[in-house]
């Protein structure tokens, strides 16, 4: 083992070490390539294999700093890179140390989706180290993840929930952890995880080294990072809650009933190769999934009722282009990472204006442009107004369309059906806990049937 650490450096010698990371100012950051920012040969040779040509501006920042061993705080909107940027230098961390035996570092993730998303991106870009890791999450049986931990992985990739039922258990051991990564931490917060990230942090060795990233820092994230970070180094490349450039947004006004005809309408255009569809509950994905497939559209819903295997196998025939509509409901908004969906559409326009900045972040990623176009009813004109206002830009209008609104009184509120917005804290994000009435999410459930599995949203 030593000799192959031995390699390895002698390697990374070549390329010329990064200098020590800065606060990385906001805005875009120029590199040449990868090598430049001291990453080691396998890794280089794996993003090279994998396509990437050139580091994208938060990998730039962020990679020199996380090799240089110091805590980070990344604000960058969905579709960034933001994934490469910290399993990569990881990766790099933990091939060059001689750490005990055990898990090394720890990536914490909201969303069973997202979890598998991670473990896959560490699998492709550490295919030439010699790293072993263990995915956990809720909602399978819990019995051959702790078969895969009592094989003391150096990478964790798990869901808080999860996660703390097999500490308490006995299965997990952080004395070797030095490595901490907690991703998506507003969505965290979101989903009434906050707390159960608090619980695990509390376990953790107090010497290690931190990595935090979050979309949008509300107050509550701002305190987690003052007690967690120490000293650590700030990157932000694009505005909090801003939207890609790359992305062509459009809007349509459109009465509730016919929304469906407008669906139709634009998935008849061939330019829409691959499309998710959101939609504000489960209830209405399943029925939008299904008119859709009935009209000979290839179509498959995903959400927090579904079983694990069947939301794996519906981004799975996602992305390999045997499923041209995927309908989601805001579980997935963030939790799903395939290059080249050409359109996300708001079949529902969500009343969070944040939501839609994560939601149309699904499509316009790794360079490549996209569009969105919402169907907006009477009762959701407020939410456009609330989502122009947050994304400072207007949303241009498509006035030529065959089903055009009518309706111009708003419903009364006592016939307006409950509404979601993307952020009710029961709401399924694939490592749910039951809680009490108002708590917030304090509640531990209870523990686990003899097969593991839980009932989780």
């Amino acid at each position: 083992m030593k000799k192959i650490v031995s390699f390895i450096k002698n390697l990374n010698n070549q390329n010329g070490d990064a200098t020590p990371g800065q606060n990385a100012a906001s805005g875009p950051v120029s590199t040449a390539s990868f090598r430049e920012l001291g990453l080691i040969e396998p890794l280089l040779k794996a993003v090279g294999e994998l396509g990437y040509a050139q580091p994208t501006p938060i990998q730039t920042a962020a990679i020199p700093s996380v090799l240089h061993g110091r805590d980070l705080l990344g604000c960058a909107q969905t579709g960034t890179g933001k994934t490469a940027a910290f399993a990569l230098p990881v990766l790099q961390r933990l091939a060059l140390g001689e750490g005990r035996r055990g898990v090394r570092a720890l990536i914490l993730t909201p969303t069973r989706e997202l979890a598998a998303q991670i473990d896959e991106s560490f699998r492709d870009y550490g295919r030439y180290l010699q790293l072993n890791r263990s995915l956990i999450f809720g909602g399978v049986g819990a019995e051959p993840q702790k078969r895969a931990l009592e094989r003391r992985p150096d990478i964790l990739i798990a869901t808080p929930g999860r996660l703390l039922d097999l500490m308490g258990q006995g299965c997990v051991s952080f004395d070797a952890l030095e490595l901490f990564v907690l991703d998506e931490a507003d969505r965290m917060l979101d989903m009434g995880f906050i707390n159960d990230v608090k619980r695990v942090i509390a376990k953790l060795p107090k010497v290690r080294q931190n990595l935090l990233f979050s979309a949008t820092m509300p107050a509550e994230i701002k305190d987690l990072v003052d007690k967690i970070l120490r000293d650590p180094a700030r990157v932000s490349v694009t505005p909090t809650s801003s939207t890609s450039e790359l992305i062509d947004q459009s809007v349509y006004y459109v009465d509730r009933p016919n929304k469906r005809h407008l669906l139709m309408h634009v998935l008849a255009n061939p330019d829409v190769k691959r499309a998710i569809v959101f939609t504000r509950t489960k209830s209405v994905a399943n029925r939008v999934a299904t008119f859709v497939s009935e009209s000979g559209i290839v179509a498959e819903a995903i959400h927090g009722n579904k079983s694990q295997s069947a939301r794996l196998r519906a981004l799975n025939n996602f992305k390999s282009g045997s499923t041209r509509v995927l309908v989601a409901s805001d579980l997935a908004a963030r939790g799903i990472d395939i290059e080249e969906v050409s359109h996300v559409i708001n079949y529902d326009v969500p009343n969070v204006a944040e939501t839609y900045v994560h939601r149309i972040g699904r499509t316009g990623r790794a360079a490549n442009t996209g569009i969105a176009v919402s169907f907006c009813d009477v009762d959701e004109r407020s939410y456009i107004i609330g989502i122009e206002r947050l994304i400072k830009k207007s949303i241009p209008v498509v006035k030529d369309h065959p089903f055009p609104m009518l309706q111009t009184t708003p419903t009364p509120k006592s016939e307006l059906p409950q509404r979601g917005g993307g952020q009710r804290r029961s709401g399924g994000g694939g490592d749910q806990r039951s809680r009490r009435p108002g708590g917030g999410g304090n509640q531990r459930p209870g523990r686990s049937s003899p097969s593991g599995s839980r009932n989780r949203g």
